[in-house]
């Protein structure tokens, strides 16, 4: 539906937003390590030991021992650092990259890590619950990026951000317009996609943990629905310089 491509909206209680960069560092080595590196039968491997299988987490089956690389209950949280080629990795991490900073800025660094996780554990969650029984493996950052987008539109719906529409009209619109489309796509694809490769309810279960979440991990005194508007700077306006009385600039008259 649309890319998000720029924001101007700056950091206010945090200098750098170290942990959202520390995330995508993370995601990008790990996906170089257990995909492009290691060749696709070991990567499928990587996939099924550290992927979030529901019908390992919810005891329909058994995960042959020679494929578990970590406990069950861990894969919560490890499937959210696999994908499944560059397209899967940049999409997440572009859109963590634009809005992971100003969410981090409003939680912190140590609240946002945890908020971040508790995204992809809910995201993995809902995806469980949907598909009990599903042997595939669920991997992605998605969940825990639906997580960050719900927080973004809940803080700062009014900031302009740049965005690619039906990838390629570039358009500043108010975060609350794409956000919110993207968002309500994600619950109509739920029912209406039950049989395709994309988790909508990991999704749906990182959007609804990232709106819960927000208001009760925020900092104090930051606002929800901020309602400044903050727009990008390829679009600011600028006050003209002032005119001299005499109607010289600083080079003497003016010249047509």
């Amino acid at each position: 539906m649309f890319i998000p491509l720029h924001d101007s909206n700056g950091l206010k209680h945090i200098r750098t937003q170290y942990v959202t960069i520390t995330l995508i560092v993370m995601n990008v080595v790990i996906w170089l390590i257990t995909g492009p590196l290691i060749g696709e039968q070991a990567a499928m491997r990587t996939a099924t030991g550290l992927g979030f299988i529901p019908a390992v987490a919810f005891d329909y089956a058994v995960l042959e021992p020679s494929l578990v690389l970590v406990p069950a209950d861990a894969t919560y949280i490890t499937y959210a650092f696999l994908h499944a080629d560059i397209f899967h990795l940049g999409s997440n991490m572009l859109f963590l990259w634009v809005f992971g900073d100003n969410v981090e800025d409003a939680l912190g660094h140590v609240r946002f890590l945890i908020f971040y996780l508790a995204c992809a554990a809910a995201g993995a969650l809902m995806h469980g619950l949907l598909m009990p029984t599903s042997q595939g493996p669920l991997i992605g950052a998605s969940g825990a990026v639906s997580g960050v987008i719900a927080a973004y539109v809940i803080l700062h719906p009014r900031v302009r951000v740049w965005v690619l529409v039906l990838f390629r009209i570039p358009l500043p619109l108010p975060a609350w317009i794409p956000l919110l489309l993207w968002i309500g796509q994600q619950f109509v694809m739920l029912v209406l996609d039950t049989s395709g490769n994309v988790s909508w309810g990991a999704h749906v279960g990182g959007i609804l943990a990232g709106g819960l979440l927000v208001p009760l991990m925020r900092r104090r005194g930051v606002p929800l629905f901020d309602r400044t508007i903050v727009t990008p700077q390829a679009v600011e306006t600028k006050k003209p310089a002032a005119i001299p009385v005499n109607g010289k600039g600083p080079w003497g008259d003016r010249r047509g």
